[in-house]
């Protein structure tokens, strides 16, 4: 510490009037708020690793240079175990989303720009902080590569998955760890990989702008694996659609750099990273947790085995035993208690072009009428009461759905709401913490799911949806709008929302895909 505050001193010509030692986290590194006397401050860092301090000193320097938003490096001491640099504040992105999180992963308007905004500034630092980046700096090596994927994959294997006594055949896990680490460096990449970020990595200034820390471990590599690991952080139980939607940020900020792969190769090279970091952060869950016995990454274990538990409902990795392997894991006794909602399979990240539902000779008998091939689709989805009848169908073809949701608890009966609509917030927490809502859900997801895509195979023009209620405010209204939300993202195709008896219309544009 002594030479911490002869650092400061060389630095700013006096000894520093407060000095107050920050919270740690997961590093071996401490931090220090110092302030002269009219209350500027500045934060002081003091490292056990020479090379780690030196690795974040010159990417810091360099990221600098590039204008990325990092914190700036004032004063190093001469053997690189102390400096200084800039101070960002005390809020981090974490910080800021701890509401979201409290609520289960229902994150307000506020919370999903700032994560918006974050992850349009991803690309930014593994693109451009790339150009001119002597990755020879990096620590502990300058390059993800297939020994590094094995360490990872080895390092789950010995500090949790033994730990917990699953009985597993090791030389044909290996096996698949090879070919699992072969995949995913088979497309090289000349971007920085961040390796570690995260909400708690991300420090937020006055108005809201993201900055940069804790990069020290990054090094040249695939920008799929720092999307994975920010947007799978078990703890913050980010929503499926949320992750759509931040992907979809991300895809779009990253082609101002690239020529981008497409859409559905993208979204398949994402999901062997999200699968490798999640049995990455296992590991490390295991070893802080189990051994080290700190509570934090205990209780993390829990969501990141329920994320894993939902990635292997995707049935897309070509790795047999290592994925049996895994869904025993998941399915033994001390997991058990983990909660298991119900999970649309296509709700998760994986999107495809739309023309992938077009008729082909292996559908079965086909079927012909006066509308095949009319196209494209447009689907209608209403909310009403029904004190005021069923909507008609404007099209001619007679309707098409009518779901009742008045076997759902009403917000309506209590006075908070009585005042709301079903897309309020305070509405949307209420049914969704409630729940039934979202069993009902469930059902007519799979249903409209499989007549969208038929009417789109078919080529045929119009779907009706109407969902009712007892005033067409609340639940009807809540129902209705999160079903045009889902067949717009999944399917691309043009919907309009009418939610009748509040004189709301809305009409969501087909996508070009």
């Amino acid at each position: 510490m002594e030479k911490l505050l002869n650092l400061y001193q060389q630095w700013a010509g006096s000894k520093p009037a407060r000095v107050v030692k920050l919270p740690g986290a997961g590093s071996n590194r401490s931090y220090y708020r110092m302030a002269d006397a009219q209350g500027h401050t500045v934060v002081g860092v003091v490292g056990t690793s020479r090379d780690e301090n030196h690795a974040f000193i010159y990417l810091t320097r360099h990221f600098t240079a590039c204008r990325l938003p990092v914190p700036e490096i004032l004063a190093v001491d001469a053997d690189q175990l102390r400096y200084l640099q800039t101070d960002l504040g005390e809020q981090s992105l974490f910080d800021a989303l701890s509401g979201g999180r409290a609520a289960g992963g229902r994150y307000n308007v506020e919370e999903k720009e700032l994560l918006k905004r974050t992850i349009r500034e991803l690309p930014h630092i593994q693109i451009r902080g790339a150009r001119g980046l002597d990755f020879g700096q990096c620590y502990p090596q300058p390059e993800f590569d297939v020994n590094s994927v094995l360490f990872d994959l080895n390092y789950f294997k010995y500090c949790f998955l033994k730990a917990t006594d699953l009985d597993f055949h090791e030389l044909k896990l290996e096996a698949n760890f090879h070919l699992f680490a072969k995949e995913l460096t088979s497309e090289k990449s000349d971007s920085f990989l961040y390796r570690d970020f995260q909400a708690r990595n991300v420090m937020l200034d006055r108005s809201g702008h993201p900055y940069f820390i804790d990069y020290q471990g990054g090094r040249k590599g695939p920008y799929y694996y720092d999307l994975a690991s920010f947007l799978w952080q078990a703890s913050a139980k980010y929503p499926h659609k949320l992750r759509r939607e931040l992907v979809y940020e991300y895809y779009e900020s990253l082609k101002q750099y690239r020529e981008v792969p497409s859409v559905r190769h993208f979204v398949d090279r994402l999901s062997q990273f999200v699968l490798f970091r999640t049995l990455q952060v296992l590991g490390a869950y295991g070893f802080r947790g189990y051994f080290e016995q700190k509570r934090h990454f205990i209780d993390s274990i829990p969501p990141a085995i329920q994320n894993l538990r939902e990635l292997l409902q995707l049935d897309c990795f070509p790795y047999p035993y290592l994925v049996d392997m895994l869904r025993r894991l998941t399915e033994m006794p001390r997991f058990a208690c983990i909660e298991q909602p119900a999970i649309n399979r296509s709700d998760g990240y994986r999107t495809a072009p739309s023309n992938i539902y077009h008729a082909h000779p292996m559908d079965g008998p086909a079927t012909f009428s006066k509308y095949d091939g009319k196209g494209p689709l447009v689907v209608r989805v209403y909310s009403f009461s029904y004190r005021k009848g069923i909507p008609e169908d404007e099209s001619g073809n007679g309707g098409g759905y009518v779901f009742d949701c008045r076997s759902t608890h009403n917000p309506g009966r209590y006075e908070p709401y009585k005042q709301l609509t079903g897309l309020d917030e305070p509405v949307i927490r209420f049914l969704e913490d409630d729940g039934e809502i979202l069993t009902f859900l469930d059902s007519v997801y799979k249903l409209a799911d499989a007549h969208v895509r038929r009417y789109i195979q078919r080529g045929f023009t119009s779907l009706m949806f109407s969902f009712g209620c007892t005033g067409g405010q609340h639940r009807s209204v809540y129902s209705a709008q999160h079903l045009a939300e889902h067949i717009h993202e999944k399917f691309g195709v043009e919907v309009h929302v009418v939610h009748r008896e509040q004189h709301v219309n809305q009409v969501l544009p087909a996508l070009s895909r």
